[in-house]
């Protein structure tokens, strides 16, 4: 494996509110607050451990339009956890959000920048990953881009229906990443993307070209002149290729 996850990467127009938001939501811990990028991980985290996966939240000019193409989902572990989980959310700044997901067993939340989020009815499955169950990110072909994050997050296939794939870490701890299909088409830069690293002592850009080998393509996102590389997996989702780690 080239490269693994470690975090996920979310624009703000406010990073340190929305920071307080999802600390509060999750019950992490503002772990680093060097502006104008914040850190939330849980309490004790030992970086890049894949029993969970950090939220970096980074300063962007422009408001969100649309409905993202990656979200969070919640877990909870009953309905009566559901119900209050979704109580203490809205209470803490979330609004509820319609996205034409019509009569479903989960709740669809936004954050106070607009962000969507689930909060999911019990489900077995995510007993034991923690608050946030899964990374959720659409696209037009969940299997076809499956074996790419594979290899991108260093993951293994976890289940999968027509439509719909997920993978975890290897070790079986953590949120899930699951690949949803979806008919809309991508129409602007992603909010919210995975960063992935190679690990400690491995080399960055063979790990890029690795990546481009699998089917990513760089893109001009206005890094600049950064220390990571910014590519799309095939389906046009951008992520980050950070240093090694």
């Amino acid at each position: 494996m080239p490269t693994r996850l470690v975090h996920l990467v979310i624009d703000a127009l406010d990073p340190p509110r929305l920071a307080r938001f999802w600390s509060a939501a999750l019950g992490w811990d503002v772990a680093a607050e060097e502006p104008p990028v914040v850190d939330v991980c849980p309490p004790g985290y030992t970086y890049p451990d894949p029993v969970a996966l950090p939220l970096v939240f980074v300063p962007v000019a422009e408001p969100k339009t649309g409905k993202n193409r990656v979200h969070l989902d919640l877990a909870t572990e009953s309905a009566g956890h559901q119900a209050a989980e979704v109580d203490r959310l809205l209470s803490l700044g979330a609004a509820a959000a319609d996205i034409g997901q019509g009569d479903v067993p989960w709740v669809v939340l936004a954050d106070p920048e607009g962000n969507e989020f689930c909060v999911l009815e019990p489900r077995p499955v995510y007993r034991d990953t923690g608050p946030v169950a899964a990374v959720v990110a659409d696209c037009p072909d969940p299997a076809a881009l499956a074996g790419f994050w594979e290899l991108a997050a260093g993951w293994a296939p976890f289940d999968s229906t027509d439509g719909w794939v997920a993978l975890r870490s290897p070790h079986g701890v953590g949120p899930y990443l699951e690949l949803l299909r979806v008919p809309d088409v991508k129409a602007a830069k992603n909010r919210m993307h995975l960063d992935v690293a190679p690990f400690t002592g491995e080399d960055q850009q063979a790990a890029v070209r690795r990546l481009r080998e699998a089917g990513a393509v760089p893109a001009d996102i206005g890094q600049g002149d950064a220390t990571w590389t910014v590519l799309t997996d095939p389906q046009g989702g951008e992520f980050c290729v950070l240093s090694p780690r």
